[in-house]
């Protein structure tokens, strides 16, 4: 983006056409990786309802490597194109290869995770861990590139501390290395998810890169959109955590219409529904638990606590399905509600 228009920025910005490494975004607006969240159902509402990419939970590359259950569950797509899937890791090796596995298997981007804050990530010295020692996480975006083809981009976040802001000089070396994308969250790792997320500090990496640049965090309204872009200077904004309990907000910040009451509790339901079929009845129900729960904070804060308790955790689906209707369609101002 040329920084002399940011101030010049108007909501159509969002649903103009967007181009990573040869691939092509219907609009700016991308649904963010989210371990637990973005699987094939939610990808798929989001996807249904606008949103301009789609990005799988994260897979860990010696997992996928080694033919675990979960890995490959995660990398599905039933056809949702642009297939965009994120790889974690901390080696070189399984890096590479699990990189020509997903490739092999439809992969149109593939995004290296180097933001996670997770302690069970960062543990294992993967995730945002990786900003931390800048050659390991050199290295891994080297070993990606030259696995595949399809265009590689890089996630992650403004530095492990305050005391240690790398994203510019990490993103400038993963683009000499071949990275055809930048996303940053305007955090550290360190502040998890407190406080506000720096947007204007995310404008040092674009001094640093020409590649297409994805700013993410905090991002709520469509005021919110255009203001980080003109304050970061990127190209395109990712949404994650405010996408949660309503999988149509993507689409909603790139100007597609907000679901009214009744589909609400149409797409929450079936919502429900298709997590029970792809993950089978009993692992299902356990999943789409915390979904149903952001679609009733967010839809249904007045249900009573016994109430919502009894729905989350009963086990028959045509009675939750009943329930979550009921409760859904209750709301007095669904116009407010669904933005």
């Amino acid at each position: 983006m040329n920084c002399s228009k940011d101030n010049h920025l108007s909501f159509n910005f969002l649903e103009t056409p967007l181009e990573i490494g040869g691939v092509a975004l219907r609009n700016r607006v991308i649904l963010a990786p989210m371990s637990g969240v973005t699987d094939l159902p939610f990808r798929q509402l989001a996807w249904r309802y606008g949103a301009g990419l789609v990005v799988t939970e994260m897979v860990a590359s010696r997992e996928l490597v080694g033919n675990a259950h979960e890995s490959w569950a995660r990398l599905k797509s039933m056809g949702l194109k642009p297939h965009m899937v994120q790889l974690a890791g901390r080696e070189a090796r399984w890096m590479g290869e699990a990189a020509r596995i997903v490739a092999d298997n439809g992969a149109d981007i593939i995004d290296i995770n180097m933001g996670c804050p997770a302690k069970k990530v960062t543990g294992g010295y993967s995730g945002a861990a990786l900003m931390r020692d800048p050659d390991l996480a050199l290295s891994l975006v080297e070993a990606t590139v030259a696995a595949v083809s399809v265009p590689v981009t890089v996630k992650m976040r403004l530095g492990w501390d305050e005391n240690s802001l790398n994203a510019p000089e990490i993103a400038r070396r993963a683009v000499e290395a071949g990275a055809a994308a930048i996303t940053v969250h305007g955090r550290t790792r360190m502040q998890f998810y407190e406080g506000r997320a720096d947007w204007d500090a995310i404008r040092a990496v674009r001094e640093v890169v020409s590649v297409p640049l994805i700013a993410n965090g905090d991002v709520d309204s469509r005021e919110d959109a255009l203001e980080i872009l003109r304050r970061s200077g990127a190209d395109a904004v990712m949404v994650g955590r405010a996408s949660q309990g309503r999988p149509w907000h993507a689409g909603w910040l790139a100007g597609h219409a907000a679901p009214g009451r009744r589909e609400i509790a149409a797409i929450a339901v079936a919502h429900y529904r298709a997590m029970l079929e792809f993950y089978g009845e009993t692992v299902g129900v356990r999943h789409a638990r915390k979904h149903l729960d952001w679609y009733l904070q967010r839809f249904a804060p007045g249900l009573a606590g016994e109430d919502k308790a009894a729905l989350l955790t009963c086990r028959e689906p045509d009675v939750v399905c009943e329930r979550l209707s009921v409760a859904l369609e209750a709301g007095a101002n669904p116009e407010r509600d669904a933005a």
